[in-house]
């Protein structure tokens, strides 16, 4: 018996609640790329629709497919990077799990590969011959359009559709550029793109963005603010975590809903400064909570019960913070080591700090 050949090409397909769309993308990939080795990789977060068992009951009769089933961990960067880990594949590729790649052009982007052209080939909807098509609702579009101009602005090399999700390149290029990307967010191409210390030479091949089939779209405004993220994070080096970045984002924007509830409360309204500045405080730590939630932590979101257990949670640990920041700056100040400016600065990075800390660990624990 002939042994198959060994896979020239792995499509790494990242997955949540994707189950209907499993069978029909391995038999349009099975249709793309006759004639050319592949195998294909689900990296499904978990889902909730039986996406993994659908992929796995399709490997027990097919060897070219395979499914890594992540638990307590979620993201699709970083599902991306794990996928193409797991292969021992010359070239690898990345597309969505959706159906709205359109998978026709893998051949044509490994040829421009396999020919030395360029080191990464992107599936573009901003070039001559490519279209956005009905794919994209208002806010998508909003999103893609936004999210090409900030890229750019910082790319070492100009790429028309910078948001695409849909790419290809060498597996030896980027085993080499793992370690030093973010995996973070929704868009992995700008963190390779970032991350190669170098301008990487780009094709790219036009397609249509096909209209989802079947299940929902996972993209929504707060990509622009990982984008954001993710651009503040290469240009520090990496040095502040980007997780910690939107924590402390997010704490400001709690001071300005805090100040506002006050000023509601006690500036225009009839409530006295202790009562609302109360009120205050659990409204901002509410928001905070909830804000923290949908951007910082929006890899390990809770919901159900355990959203609530985890704002209550929240508010213990913003109240722990909250004394030892009240501590702190006062025993400065006691001390004439500061005065009340750098005393309240300093318990206030503390709070920062603490709060962060304790809630990455207890409140958004990974699972």
């Amino acid at each position: 018996m002939t042994e198959p050949a060994p896979p020239r090409l792995a499509v790494v397909i990242p997955c949540y609640n994707e189950a209907a769309n499993v069978a029909p993308m391995v038999a349009r990939l099975d249709a793309a790329l006759t004639g050319i080795p592949w195998e294909a990789i689900f990296v499904d977060d978990d889902s909730l629709d039986g996406t993994a068992a659908r992929a796995k009951a399709i490997a027990a009769q097919d060897t070219r497919i395979r499914c890594i089933r992540r638990i307590g961990r979620r993201g699709l960067a970083s599902a991306c990077v794990e996928g193409i880990l797991s292969t021992a594949a010359p070239y690898v590729a990345v597309i969505d799990g959706d159906l709205q790649h359109d998978e026709t052009i893998l051949p044509q982007m490994l040829a421009v590969l396999d020919s030395g052209e360029a080191e990464i080939a992107v599936g573009s909807r901003n070039v001559e011959g490519g279209t956005k098509g009905e794919g994209l609702s208002p806010i998508r579009r909003m999103v893609s359009d936004g999210g090409a101009a900030l890229a750019n602005a910082a790319l070492p090399v100009k790429v028309a559709d910078p948001m695409s999700g849909y790419f290809a390149l060498p597996r030896a290029l980027f085993d080499e550029l793992a370690p030093r990307l973010t995996a973070t967010g929704f868009k992995i191409l700008l963190d390779v793109l970032l991350s190669a210390g170098r301008p990487l030479r780009v094709a790219e091949i036009p397609y249509t963005f096909r209209a989802r089939e079947a299940g929902e779209s996972k993209l929504d405004a707060t990509v622009l603010l990982e984008f954001g993220g993710l651009l503040a994070d290469k240009a520090l080096g990496g040095i502040v975590p980007l997780r910690f970045m939107a924590f402390a984002l997010v704490g400001g924007i709690g001071v300005l809903v805090h100040l506002a509830v006050l000023g509601v409360l006690h500036g225009l309204g009839p409530i006295g400064f202790w009562p609302a500045q109360w009120a205050a405080t659990l409204v901002a730590m509410t928001a905070n909570f909830l804000l923290n939630n949908r951007i910082t932590y929006r890899d390990r979101r809770l919901r159900g019960p355990r959203l609530l257990r985890g704002l209550i949670l929240f508010y213990v640990v913003c109240g722990l913070g909250a004394a030892a920041n009240v501590g702190i700056a006062g025993l400065l100040l006691h001390d004439g080591v500061a005065g009340w400016g750098l005393a309240g600065a300093a318990g206030a990075l503390l709070t920062v700090v603490w709060n962060y800390a304790v809630s990455s660990t207890l409140v958004w624990r990974a699972r």
